[in-house]
């Protein structure tokens, strides 16, 4: 088959304007076109990820509820643009890297786009497609951040803190390039694609979140109404409540989903400023969106040192997997109410402010002394807005191991319940009653560190025979069948970043 077919491949950009990857692609096949005074076949497809479903990092899935949802709206979405176009996104299931690589054999592909991703086992995958398809010509594009990697190039050495990458970028003017118009005047054939990993949105089902609908559509929506208000110049003021939709922007589920893109919102913000003015609350939103492009560049930098335990720091923290205190702080069940209100609010909405976030990082790292990773995941599994490169960054934030120099984060739970919930509104939105979200700490652990319950009567020495036990009596079970029953005993599959540690 002579004629050059053309496939986009759509992971965490699921829009079709200010899409750098995309548009890469279709000005490829339109000076392909140009040559061939033809219209070139182009298709569309996206792969569901079967690891996503498995308990498989640190005992949580990749794919909560609530995120699967937001992800089946934005591809809904996606969907319906592409059939207005008189394309089809090809939906699939399975391994991302065996899954592209048959679509491209059995369907004579010859030029692949994609865009280009910060995480370490999303980079992986391209790797691994390019090393089994070496005639495949890939087309990629740095597609969901304000610089491409070309302007950050001069700035990798002030990755060492935020402040010294904030204040270069501040004080060299690095100027954020105005969105593209995706699809401009390229009209390209619809190409049907075969496979056998072939699914549709019906496949799934999934708990919609009260607080978002995923999609381009929508987040153009919020990001307009949100900037047709007073709400950005108030933005400072508002921005650590625990809870209101107005009073943070809440544009991260669709800068993660890639439903829109930061140069969009940044295009925006800097037309508000114009209109209305800029001020302190409206800088602050442009620093938000500074401390994300920060996490992206820096994840990039550290590979798997982003994932390690001792993360960037020179000795590991004093923390380990306490799987009692562990699921309570999942299930909201600690001896803390405010970090209870805002665990029992991001399992039921897939969501939590800034600020909560922070508080519940600090209780499981610092007062349960559990292992900061376990948490990581369990953002990543719930959160809708889930970033790989902001969540493990803010956990090593928190924990003390990522490249701050002053270490980690402990907040005292007191103090901001005083401050953020001083009438105990937000705890009593989130909480059936006082003592849902109440745990005495006595009760946090049921067994101590021998594994014993702590709760047992003490045994009477006066009951035990003190009369010798034979040795020769004691019937011994072999070492290796104590460290592994070979009857019961499986190995689980697991992702390398559970191994990350040292």
């Amino acid at each position: 088959m002579s004629e050059e077919r053309s496939l986009f491949v759509f992971t965490q950009d699921l829009r079709l304007q200010d899409n750098l990857a995309l548009n890469a692609l279709l000005v490829d096949i339109l000076a392909s076109e140009s040559q061939r005074k033809t219209e070139l076949p182009v298709a569309f497809a996206y792969v569901f990820d079967e690891r996503w479903f498995k308990s498989i990092r640190y005992q949580q899935q990749s794919m909560g509820q609530h995120k699967l949802a937001f992800l089946l709206q934005s591809l809904a979405d996606l969907q319906q643009q592409l059939e207005s176009l008189g394309h089809k996104l090809h939906l699939c299931i399975g391994d991302p890297v065996t899954v592209i690589s048959d679509l491209v054999q059995q369907n004579s592909i010859k030029t692949l786009g994609y865009s280009k991703q910060v995480g370490w086992d999303e980079r992986q995958i391209w790797q691994q497609v390019a090393k089994r398809q070496p005639q495949l010509r890939l087309i990629s594009e740095w597609n969901n951040g304000l610089f491409n990697q070309q302007q950050i190039t001069p700035y990798v050495n002030a990755m060492t803190s935020f402040s010294q990458f904030r204040r270069k970028v501040e004080k060299t003017g690095l100027s954020v390039e105005q969105p593209c118009n995706t699809f401009n005047g390229i009209s390209t054939q619809s190409l049907s694609l075969v496979s056998g990993a072939v699914t549709d949105l019906s496949q799934f089902q999934a708990t919609k979140s009260a607080l978002f609908s995923g999609g381009e559509q929508a987040a153009q929506q919020h990001v307009s109404h949100y900037f047709s208000k007073s709400y950005p110049s108030e933005y400072k003021q508002t921005r650590n409540e625990l809870d209101g939709i107005e009073n943070s922007t809440k544009f991260s589920p669709f800068l993660a989903m890639g439903n829109i893109s930061a140069r969009q919102i940044w295009a925006q913000l800097k037309q508000y400023e114009q209109i209305h003015g800029a001020n302190d609350s409206t800088y602050w939103i442009g620093f938000e969106l500074l401390w994300r492009e920060y996490f992206h560049w820096l994840a990039l930098q550290h590979g798997t040192q982003l994932y390690r335990f001792k993360g960037q720091a020179a000795k590991p923290p004093l923390t380990s997997f306490f799987p009692e205190r562990f699921s309570k702080w999942c299930l909201g069940s600690t001896p803390y109410p405010l970090v209870n209100a805002c665990m029992k609010q991001l399992n039921g909405t897939g969501y939590i402010s800034n600020r909560g976030r922070q508080i519940v990082a600090s209780c499981l790292v610092n007062e349960l002394g559990v292992d900061w990773r376990f948490g990581a995941a369990y953002f990543e599994q719930q959160l809708i807005d889930y970033d790989v490169a902001s969540n493990w960054g803010n956990w090593q934030y928190i924990a003390g191991v990522g490249v701050d120099p002053r270490g980690g984060r402990h907040f005292n739970i007191e103090k901001q319940t005083q401050q953020y919930d001083p009438n105990g509104d937000f705890i009593a939105h989130w909480c059936s009653s006082p003592n849902d979200c109440s745990l005495d700490k006595t009760l946090l652990d049921s067994v101590n560190i021998d594994d014993w319950p702590i709760d047992c009567e003490p045994i009477d020495s006066k009951l035990i025979d003190s009369k010798p036990i034979d040795s020769k009596l004691i019937k011994h079970r072999p070492i290796e069948d104590v460290l592994v029953d070979k009857k019961s005993h499986s190995k689980s599959k697991l992702n390398k970043r559970d191994f990350l540690h040292e």
